[in-house]
């Protein structure tokens, strides 16, 4: 074996159990493995988990919130502070800020990101670029998945259809969207789906992002869906209107995302930031409402979308910050609830990427994280230093820790 975990916590209320990795894939779990290996990791009950995923982020936009700043801290200023920086970042700038990005983010244990690269003809491919760079340069630390996104819109933009096919053939993993924010957000699902299918990749949207739940196309999106036989290959993200719906039409709606097997990100710190700016009191949370979505039967998970810019002024990429924000923001925090956000960064975005090798099953890839708490339940409260980070086996990031108190 190359390397053996002794005496980990891989689930609540069973007794404690080795971990061996061979070739890059979980080889054993069972107490007591006899076989030795070249080396071996001193668990101390501590819990070992499959690495986080993060489902929805921007690499190339972070870390440039002093830069330009938004003053209001509406999604209006933030669209056009960032349309003004985006024509002045560089190659370099860029790839600098995007790696200071996925070392946060691995030593944080995660080890598949989907990163919405954006692109533009006032921006050209700059950023697009980088991320596809990185996604090959940092292949054996983290998974990066590429969404072709245009941010601008795609019919209101002269060039943006051939960009868009561009995009595609460069390597892009999957088509990404914004329909409200286009001449037609209908014309714009129908071509996104179009230039999916001709590619052969799954999609990913920017969905309803508003405080109220008027001009709501995620009705059509899902139909659209399940027309195109794309069950279980679609995202979206925000979706925020869903929460302005009245309880009664919004059962039938979610009823109809569950049926096309679309995966919902909710982004609770650009969304709380950006969202309910022109309430004067008895202000809104602009969520979408995760707990109805999972009692509902839709795939919910939780995710960062951006850091420390014009859209979310702070954040680490550490996805267990978002569940600790996400939890009473949501309303996650009762017992049952609580059971299920440890899920919504692992299992459910592994699930809405597709990651058919995910998990710590034998036979599965290695990406795994040992984390400093004995409960997995405690994992989303005590915010645990991540110990060690597995990469298909590759150790790719450690953490050491000396503590003191006087009583």
């Amino acid at each position: 074996m190359d390397l053996i975990f002794r005496n980990v916590r891989i689930a609540d209320g069973k007794p404690l159990t080795d971990v061996a990795v061979h070739n890059g894939k979980v080889a054993i779990i069972s107490p007591g493995i006899t076989v030795r290996a070249r080396q071996e990791v001193q668990g101390n009950g501590n819990v070992l988990m499959p690495a986080f995923v993060e489902g929805h982020l921007h690499l190339e936009k972070a870390y440039v919130m002093h830069r330009k700043v938004n003053r209001t801290g509406t999604l209006k200023e933030a669209i056009a502070v960032t349309a003004e920086l985006k024509p002045m970042l560089t190659r370099e700038d860029i790839l600098e800020r995007s790696t200071q990005v996925l070392r946060s983010l691995v030593q944080a244990g995660t080890t598949h990101v989907r990163a919405h690269a954006e692109f533009d003809p006032s921006q050209g491919f700059t950023g697009f670029d980088v991320v596809l760079e990185l996604r090959k340069k940092f292949r054996d630390m983290i998974d990066i998945q590429v969404v072709a996104f245009p941010q601008e819109g795609i019919f209101k933009l002269p060039g943006m259809k051939h960009m868009m096919f561009a995009a595609m053939e460069k390597g892009a993993d999957v088509v990404g969207g914004i329909p409200y924010n286009d001449r037609s957000p209908f014309e714009h699902i129908d071509y996104v789906f179009s230039l999916a299918k001709q590619f052969g990749k799954d999609i990913d949207f920017h969905q309803d992002f508003a405080d109220t739940a008027e001009n709501m196309t995620i009705e059509y999106l899902a139909r659209k869906t399940i027309k195109e036989g794309y069950e279980g290959r679609v995202c979206v993200g925000h979706l925020t209107s869903l929460g302005a719906v009245a309880a009664e039409q919004r059962v039938g709606i979610i009823s109809l995302i569950r049926d096309a097997g679309i995966s919902v990100m909710c982004l609770p710190a650009t969304d709380l930031h950006l969202g309910a700016r022109g309430d004067s009191h008895n202000v809104r949370r602009s969520l979408t409402p995760v707990r109805a979505l999972r009692d509902g039967g839709v795939n919910v998970c939780l995710a960062t979308n951006n850091i420390r810019n014009a859209f979310t002024p702070y954040g680490t990429g550490d996805l267990l910050n978002i569940a600790q924000l996400a939890m009473p923001a949501c309303h996650l925090g009762g017992a049952d609830d609580q059971a299920t956000v440890l899920g919504m960064l692992t299992t459910n975005p592994a699930k809405a990427l597709g990651l058919d090798n995910y998990g710590l099953e034998t036979g599965k890839n290695a990406d795994l994280v040992l984390v400093d708490t004995q409960s997995v339940a405690g994992v989303i409260l005590d915010l645990p230093a991540r110990l060690m980070v597995l990469k298909r086996g590759k150790i790719v990031a450690t953490s050491n820790y000396n503590r003191s108190i006087a009583f």
